[in-house]
Parts: C-alpha cells; structure tokens; sequence
C-alpha cells in the first residue's frame, strides 16, 4: 500500500520554512565574506550588499602572507590530526570492549562515560590545568592533544560501541570458525564494516581540536603555538579590528570542515542512522 501524500499546502508551508531556515543560515556566512572582500576604506561601511562597491581579495593576501596565518595552520593540522588519530584508535578498541565483553567496572564505565557528557569541558578546566602542570605539559601542543583526546572520546566511545552492537556477533564467529584469531576477525570483518562509525568518530575527533578555542587559550601562552581560533582571536585589538582580515581568516578556516563534510557526507548518514539501532 503506497503512503497517503500530504496535503499540498502542508508541502507548501514545509518547503517554505525550509527556505526560510536556509537563508537564515546562510546570511551570516554571506555577510562574512563580503566583509572579507571590502577594500579598507569600507571596512565600517553599514551597507549590506553582498559583494562590496571596489571588491578586493587584499585581505587574504595579508591574511596569508603578512600575518602568521600558516603558523596558526601548521599548529591547528599538527593538533587536529593528532588528536583524531589518537581518538579513533581508542574509541575503535574501547567501543569493541564494551560491545562485545562483560568484564567488571562494565556498566560503571559506561556509566561515566556518560556522567562527564552532562558537564561543559570549561568546568574542567582546574583540574586539567594542574594535571598538565604537574606534568610539565602546560604551553605546549601535546599538552592541548591531551585535553582534547580526553574531552571528546567519551562520545566516540558511546558512538562507536553503539555502532559494533549492531554488527551481528555471527559475522565473527564465522571468521573464527575459518581460522582467523579474535584481533583478526576484529581488523579484517569488523572494522571494515564500521567505517560510517569510524567517519563519524574521525569528524568529531578533528572539529573538537579544530575550531576549539577556550582550553586554548587557557593552555597555550606563546604566540609560536597558536591555533587557528587562538591566532584570529589576536586580530580583534583592544582600539582597533581587522575586521577585513578576520573575515578573510574565518573563512579559510571553514574550508577544510566543508571539505570534509562534502567528503564524508554519505558515511555521515549510514553512519547516523544505523549506529542508532541495534541489528
């Protein structure tokens, strides 16, 4: 039996909403870069065309060339890459473990893994904070790949532990039964199937360092490790903002995360959807 269509109007008013919500989206990203494109004689213009009277791309150039942008890219690729590497391995073999064995401390960690989502990561910053020092780690990036690893792999563990529960058990028994070992079956039937979950690990992994800028701040104190959000943030002075130049810095910011969504788009949706149900 085919669905019953909904009423026309009713498409009508969703369409809409829809178009509505789009613009409101997209307007401030809009409104960025033709920031980004003013000519410095109209960087307090109250204008809202879209691309500025003499549009120019001289912000980027000094954004690139004139400040220490690529320092601040190298520092944010070093850490971001970092961390989603660190992240997925352990989230990949954590999550195996809960899905798959009943060991003792099961449940409790589970359950803790849980607790410390109901809690911002700027409530812990005391205690990260003296950890660090304690482990002279403070003002260095591997100092910030600690914090970072340790924040986001309670989600990646609870996401990739919810994908394995949907893998059915029989695929690894067979592997078994074939001569392979419990970590070969692991490496070479269940990984490969858990790739959408993995997608969605790495992805959360990469923006939790990259784009991050409290703990940063916080960590970091010289101006050679700056991050990306760390290093804009510098442009906004205390008399004066390089408005145009911090426009043209956000948005070579986001295109490596739009990149990365436009890649990973259709591992993101089996990953979302199945991950959420159990096979």
């Amino acid at each position: 039996m085919s669905a019953v269509r909904a009423p026309l109007w009713h498409r009508v008013l969703v369409h809409a909403v829809l178009v509505v919500v789009v613009l409101v989206t997209l307007y401030p990203i809009v409104q960025i870069l033709g920031i980004s494109l003013r000519p410095g004689d109209k960087l307090y213009s109250t204008s809202l065309r879209v691309v500025p009277e003499n549009a120019t791309l001289e912000a980027f150039r000094i954004i690139l060339f004139e400040k220490p942008f690529l320092v601040w890219l190298r520092n944010s690729a070093v850490v971001s890459l970092s961390v989603t590497l660190v992240g997925v391995a352990l989230a990949a073999t954590s999550g195996y473990a809960f899905s798959r064995f009943r060991f003792p401390g099961h449940r409790i960690g589970l359950t803790s893994f849980l607790f410390t989502q109901m809690f911002p990561a700027t409530m812990l910053l005391l205690p990260l904070y003296i950890l660090l020092r304690k482990l002279q780690l403070l003002d260095s990036l591997a100092g910030l790949m600690v914090v970072y690893v340790t924040t986001a792999l309670p989600f990646c563990v609870w996401t990739m532990k919810g994908y394995y529960d949907s893998i059915p058990r029989d695929l690894e028994e067979a592997a078994l039964i074939d001569g392979l070992t419990p970590l070969g079956a692991f490496l070479r039937i269940v990984l490969p199937l858990s790739l959408p979950a993995l997608t969605i690990t790495a992805l959360f992994s990469f923006m939790a360092a990259w784009s991050e800028f409290i703990v940063a701040r916080v960590v970091l104190q010289r101006s050679d490790l700056y991050t990306l959000p760390l290093g804009l943030e510098g442009l906004a002075g205390t008399f004066q903002t390089e408005w145009a130049n911090y426009a043209a810095g956000s948005v070579l910011v986001s295109i490596p995360v739009v990149v990365l969504f436009l890649l990973l788009n259709r591992f993101l949706v089996s990953g979302l959807t199945l991950g959420g149900v159990k096979g």
